[in-house]
């Protein structure tokens, strides 16, 4: 499933807020339009938002001649930035396709423009690539039967398509496995709930929605087999931010002997990081706990703490699974060596 595409000189989106109750695409037509959808989760999830700000950083050049253009691109390049602190591929990406259109820019504004939109281009085809990559390795690991916890939405919609997490269930899934998905409501914004599930059940794989809370008591159960999240960072010692939870599910996973893995493109992996100390977590509106799809769950004038993601250490992660291969402990020597090769 596309969630992101480019025609008619517009980014256009899936957007997320609605769903699962509509499915409704969304044209953006300048870099604001982009920064906003970024910063409201109208596009969503890390290799997405990145794709989404290489595009919108387009769109803020677009009109621009000769004399206007540079500071067009900076001005663009700060706003895009200043939307979500933690995903990284935000950062890489926007780095990426300021290259590009720097490099072409002795050439004339025409040329620059040019070279911006084919790069941003470039990376949501690589993305689909990296992520049917990431679900070849990932496949290795499922067993026929396997019951898969996910926690939050690292599917086709994080994405431009395809997906992390959810692509590897979805290899599986495609070879002919039986697998079966626990799907992690995840609160705040329930997007396990909105999107995770939503995702599954039209592909025809099967999905068991259950809330945030009863994670660990499945595992006891002996009702999971294996857990599989996406990640927003990761620290080159193999920390890794994720939604707000997962470090929960993974603590689980690590009393219960179950194996936790992160799926995530080596996009996402922040080299000049130590550890996950080092990794800025966003904190977000108060009114995404007090009140679910605008209705108030919560008395007027409490304190709320509403942080984004949390952080999972490395010793609690089995394998990171990228689209060079499986990153296994000690993190910081072995996943070097796919940037290497």
């Amino acid at each position: 499933m596309r969630t992101l595409w480019f025609e008619d000189d517009s980014l256009v989106i899936i957007d997320q807020t609605l769903l699962p109750s509509e499915l409704r695409t969304v044209k953006l037509n300048t870099c604001g339009d982009a920064a906003h959808a970024i910063k409201t989760l109208m596009v969503r999830g890390a290799p997405a938002i990145g794709v989404a700000a290489a595009y919108g950083l387009y769109l803020g050049i677009k009109d621009c001649g000769d004399a206007d253009i540079d500071s067009a691109m900076s001005d663009s390049y700060e706003i895009l930035r200043s939307t979500r602190p933690t995903a990284v591929n935000l950062f890489w990406a926007l780095e990426r396709a300021r290259g590009a259109a720097d490099a072409a820019r002795p050439d004339g504004a025409e040329a620059c423009k040019a070279a911006l939109l084919r790069e941003a281009d470039k990376m949501a085809e690589e993305d689909i690539a990296t992520n049917r990559k990431i679900g070849e390795y990932g496949n290795t690991l499922v067993k026929d039967g396997y019951n898969i916890l996910t926690h939050c939405n690292a599917g086709a919609l994080a994405t431009v398509d395809y997906g992390t997490a959810l692509g590897v269930i979805r290899a599986a899934h495609d070879c002919g496995k039986r697998v079966h998905v626990y799907a992690d409501e995840t609160r705040p914004l329930l997007q396990g709930a909105r999107l995770t599930a939503w995702e599954l059940k039209n592909d025809g794989i099967p999905v068991t929605l259950i809330t945030d809370n009863m994670a660990g008591f499945a595992m006891k159960q002996g009702m999971i087999d294996m857990v599989i999240v996406g990640a927003d960072r990761i620290a080159r010692n193999g920390d890794t931010a994720n939604k707000i939870g997962t470090y929960s599910a993974a603590v689980l996973a690590h009393r219960s002997n179950i194996p936790f893995y992160i799926a995530a493109p080596l996009s996402t992996i922040d080299l000049s990081l130590r550890d996950g100390s080092e990794i800025p977590i966003e904190e977000r509106n108060h009114e995404e706990v007090t009140t679910i799809m605008g209705s108030r769950i919560a008395p007027e004038g409490i304190g709320v703490y509403n942080p984004a993601f949390d952080i999972t250490e490395a010793d609690l992660i089995k394998g990171i699974i990228t689209e060079r291969g499986i990153a296994y402990p000690p993190y910081e020597e072995n996943i070097q060596k796919f940037f290497n090769t």
